[in-house]
């Protein structure tokens, strides 16, 4: 058989092929040669061979089928044999694969193999050589051992304990590679286990050692990146200092001093310099760190931002982002640099600022910063405008100064984003306006203008439209600061946004709606009546219903229409309609959303008065002789007991009440209504009424009688006075 293709010389013919069909070609043709040359074991090119699969599994295709041929290599005496099969086995094996048992055997044999020869003269010749060479290569070997102990660990972490006595001896030794791979040993011990955690804290003043070794020396050509004596070691060191150093006060203080050193004697010119500075810093903010330490850390991220550098400017956003809830003040002396990163080309560092920029609003600095965040936002690309709307509108409620300057503030932002804004914002800039009394004249006028320059920001639009039919007779009767329109101007406005391709379905509603309401607060009601009878049939059922309404309120109940227009109320942020209702079963409470239209639906609900015992309405007959001398009796002090002729187990016990209380049920004296008032079972309701209003109560009782569940429902309204004055 003829001899095989050098490695080079099969790299230069895959690199000929033009089409990747055509290099595939190529490839399973050696492949097919590979493969044959294994089945005849050929010894002689077996290195060759797969020196050539390796390539072949780099460039994506299979070669598993060179497994064993790897482990062969490995039993080889050749050295160059060795070496290809150790690569091999690296590359082709992982632990689901059956040859890697095979592959370990093999190696624990080589291993013995020095000291199980019978040969004496072997034997000593080998020792002699062994004790040549482990002078030169004791350093190799304990790197080596340290970065294969680093792996096992990830592997199996139950193992971690026997690497425990060889560790803390590798951090003496004078080798940067050994000092290194012992720090990411222990840095992989303390981070999986809380034990070895606090074990190796007592190892801190040796490892502040070592940094200030490397800080304090001087050039070494061996060890120096761009000035810097092995960034590398110190970057690892102060990771395993952060680790060591969290929540630990004695840890913390230790390396307080060096941590200062580090961070003013490192060069910041070069990224290495960079490198370090931040590993110090985010040192600093995760260990105990003194108050003077952590302003050095964030003065040095907002050098950071400085730099030409995205990457750092993007870093050191990100770091002052998680820590300004922390160093709040320290943050803010950096506000200017942050505002100037918003005008940054790059998108990331553009999100990272606005996030940091809505972070750093306060109280104090509340206008500055809308300011420059509402210039961004009128210049920023349509991917912030929904974040940054939302931003603002947040801060404007949780710190306005005033209600005007709010007010204009979200004003500003409708017509600069109205279309990404959240869809609750029209609702809360409704309410602001209607709970800001002495703002209306100035808010209607403000927003009729904004309807005479756009109509595209429907959000806008449509809270304009609101506040022109509630305040419409503000905008005409003279209150404003400037000129006010006529009446028709204004019917214009609205009757033009019914009839633009501009407006929403929801934003002809509002204006139909405002139209409306104008009928109460202008004069011009018979051009009103015209426009709302035209949408009678509108193609938009919505429009079409609200017309169709309207018309009828002018029709049938003209003499009701200007007491159901009327202005809305003050409106209480926190308001929900109906009643709370308290369900509970066998002393347990627990919500009950079913049962809430039953227990509030209709008016034939039974009313017990709780001075006199009633027999409440029944839909069976079974259900009045059972219940037929229910009674309920009421004490001042709020209790109610109830009482029945035959035993009554009840499974469930229902009571609702409006918004405006609040109850507390404890658990009943019992489950069991006893029969013939031979008992009674009583059961404590701790009323919470701070408007002092007359208690109303309702009772749904659920309970089985002959298996089959019956329910039954009472009101309670006439307690006591004493029980809620």
């Amino acid at each position: 058989m003829p001899a095989p293709i050098r490695l080079r010389e099969l790299i230069r013919t895959i690199r000929t092929a033009r089409t990747q069909a055509e290099e595939r070609e190529m490839i399973q043709k050696e492949c097919a040669a590979i493969r044959s040359s294994f089945r005849e074991e050929d010894n002689t090119y077996r290195c060759r061979n797969v020196a050539k699969l390796l390539y072949m599994h780099m460039l994506g295709y299979p070669a598993h089928f060179g497994q064993l041929e790897c482990l062969k290599l490995i039993a080889s005496q050749k050295f160059t044999d060795k070496r290809i099969g150790y690569l091999g086995a690296m590359l082709l094996l992982d632990e689901r694969q059956d040859v890697h048992l095979l592959m370990t055997n093999c190696i624990k044999k080589m291993q013995m193999l020095w000291f199980t020869t019978r040969d004496e003269n072997q034997n000593d010749v080998v020792l002699k050589c062994f004790a040549t060479c482990w002078t030169k290569s004791y350093s190799n070997i304990c790197l080596q051992a340290a970065l294969c102990a680093v792996h096992v660990i990830r592997k199996v972490p139950e193992l971690m304990e026997m690497f425990l006595p060889a560790t803390k001896n590798l951090l003496s030794e004078k080798n940067h590679g050994v000092l290194h791979t012992s720090v990411v040993l222990l840095t992989e011990m303390c981070e999986r286990s809380p034990d070895m955690l606090a074990h190796f804290r007592k190892l801190v003043p040796q490892l502040v050692r070592i940094l200030k070794n490397l800080i304090m020396s001087g050039y070494s050509p061996e060890h120096d990146v761009s000035g810097i004596s092995d960034p590398f070691l110190q970057v690892r060191i102060l990771r395993l200092l952060r680790i060591l150093g969290k929540s630990d006060d004695d840890s913390s203080e230790a390396m307080n001093d060096i941590l200062a050193q580090v961070a003013t004697n490192t060069e910041t010119s070069k990224n290495v310099g960079n490198a370090i500075l931040y590993e110090t810093v985010l040192t600093i903010m995760d260990i105990k760190s003194e108050s003077g330490l952590r302003v050095l850390a964030i003065n040095i991220l907002g050098r950071f931002l400085l730099n030409n550098d995205k990457n750092i400017r993007y870093v050191a956003l990100t770091s002052l982002l998680k820590t300004v809830q922390t160093d709040h003040n320290a943050v803010q002396r950096h506000r200017s640099t942050i505002v100037d990163c918003l005008k940054d080309l790059d998108v990331s560092i553009k999100r990272r600022a606005m996030e940091l920029s809505f972070a750093l609003v306060n109280g104090n600095n509340i206008r500055g910063m809308m300011k420059e965040l509402l210039y961004f936002l009128d210049s920023c690309d349509p991917e912030f405008k929904a974040d940054c709307a939302s931003g603002v509108f947040l801060a404007a409620e949780k710190y306005a100064p005033s209600k005007r300057w709010h007010i204009d503030t979200i004003m500003r932002v409708l017509t600069t984003a109205g279309s990404y804004v959240r869809d609750d914002s029209v609702p809360n800039l409704i309410q602001l306006i209607t709970n800001s009394v002495e703002m209306h004249a100035y808010t209607v006028q403000r927003l009729y203008k904004a309807l005479l320059d756009d109509i595209s920001q429907q959000p806008l639009v449509q809270v304009a439209s609101w506040c022109i039919g509630e305040y419409g007779d503000l905008l005409v009767s003279g209150q404003c600061e400037e000129e006010e329109p006529i009446q028709d101007e204004v019917l214009d406005v609205l009757e033009g946004l019914l009839v633009s391709n501009l407006s929403t379905p929801v934003t002809r509603g509002y204006s139909l709606t405002a139209i409306m309401k104008l009928s109460t607060r202008f004069s011009s009601v018979n051009r009103i009546k015209k426009v709302v009878s035209i949408y009678g049939s509108s193609i938009d059922v919505e429009l079409q219903q609200r017309a169709v309404e309207y018309n009828a309120l002018f029709k049938k109940y003209d003499h009701m229409r200007p007491a159901l227009l009327e202005r809305m109320p003050i409106m209480e942020k926190s308001a929900s309609n109906g009643p709370t209702e308290i369900v509970q079963t066998n002393g347990e409470t627990e919500p009950s959303a079913n049962d809430l239209l039953d227990l509030l639906g209709g008016n034939d609900v039974p009313v017990i008065q709780t001075s006199m015992p009633t027999k409440p309405a029944s839909a069976g007959g079974e259900l009045l002789d059972l219940l037929g001398d229910l009674s309920l009796s009421g004490t001042p002090d709020g209790r109610i007991s109830l009482r029945v002729p035959s035993n009554l187990p009840l499974t469930r016990r229902h009571l609702s009440v409006w918004q405006t209380f609040q109850l507390q049920l404890l658990s009943p004296s019992s489950n069991v209504v006893p029969a013939l008032n031979q008992g009674t079972v009583t059961q404590v309701i701790r009323v919470l009424n701070p408007q002092k209003q007359q208690l109303r109560m309702r009772i749904k009782l659920t309970y089985t009688h002959k298996g089959t569940a019956v329910q039954d429902l009472a009101e309670v309204n006439n307690f006591p006075p004493q029980s809620w004055q």
